[in-house]
């Protein structure tokens, strides 16, 4: 088993288990901190994300902002050359949002909107941009992370000062957008982002709920929209 230096999701290998051929101490390595069991049906079938006693390396074990952890071979990934372990601690979370972006079901010429400016929202808009979508925005209550997302070029909506669904009506002529993202998980966030999908499109909720939340089915079945759950990936993303 190897032993990975530094960042959770990223490091340098310290050391190898007897048993561990294809990875050297001083690599550069991301590491995938999913637990699976190998056995049930999700993992037979290239599902482990969801195997039934999936668990998360440094959340259910420690290993969270530890100097030093250890890890499973198949947990981790030797980083290509000429690439730092800083941009490697970016794979997790990308790898997140990368499979739930293309869950929206969008092309170069759809709408989107995304809930929530921290790392995994931030994630979508990147990976909705390399699906070729220029038309994106952010909704986030926090001022000084739409300032930072404003520095990237993106496009920000302050939900404190605004109807978010009214001004994304507004702007579409009544259209509202093709895809949108739930990285929040707080029921504003989730009442208003429903009133912004398109007839017969998706929410995809990217996002962890603490508690039962209330969801207006009635606004799902008069537009024929839908609901659309992700979580984490496999390395095949």
């Amino acid at each position: 088993m190897p032993l990975v230096l530094g960042h959770e999701f990223s490091g340098v290998v310290t050391a190898v288990g007897a048993d561990v051929t294809d990875i050297r101490e001083g690599d550069k390595v991301a590491v995938e901190p999913i637990y699976r069991c190998g056995d049930c049906r999700p993992c037979r079938t290239g599902s482990r994300n969801v195997c039934r006693c999936v668990g998360f390396h440094g959340l259910m074990a420690d290993g969270g902002m530890a100097d030093y952890t250890v890890v499973e071979r198949n947990m981790v990934h030797k980083l290509p050359d000429g690439v730092p372990v800083e941009i490697g601690a970016l794979v997790e979370p990308m790898s997140v949002a990368y499979p739930a972006a293309k869950l929206g079901n969008v092309n170069d010429q759809s709408r989107a909107l995304i809930f929530g400016a921290g790392p995994i929202g931030l994630g979508l808009r990147f990976a909705l941009r390399g699906i070729g979508l220029t038309e994106i925005d952010i909704v986030e209550p926090s001022a000084a992370r739409r300032q930072a997302v404003d520095a990237l070029g993106a496009r920000t909506i302050d939900p404190t000062t605004v109807n978010v669904a009214g001004l994304i009506a507004d702007q579409t002529n009544g259209n509202v957008v093709d895809a949108t993202y739930d990285a929040v998980g707080v029921p504003a966030a989730v009442a208003s982002v429903l009133d912004c999908i398109g007839e017969q499109r998706a929410l995809v909720s990217v996002a962890v709920y603490d508690r039962p939340m209330p969801t207006p089915l009635l606004n799902l079945v008069l537009k024929e929209r839908c609901i659309r759950g992700t979580v984490c990936y496999t390395a095949d993303h």
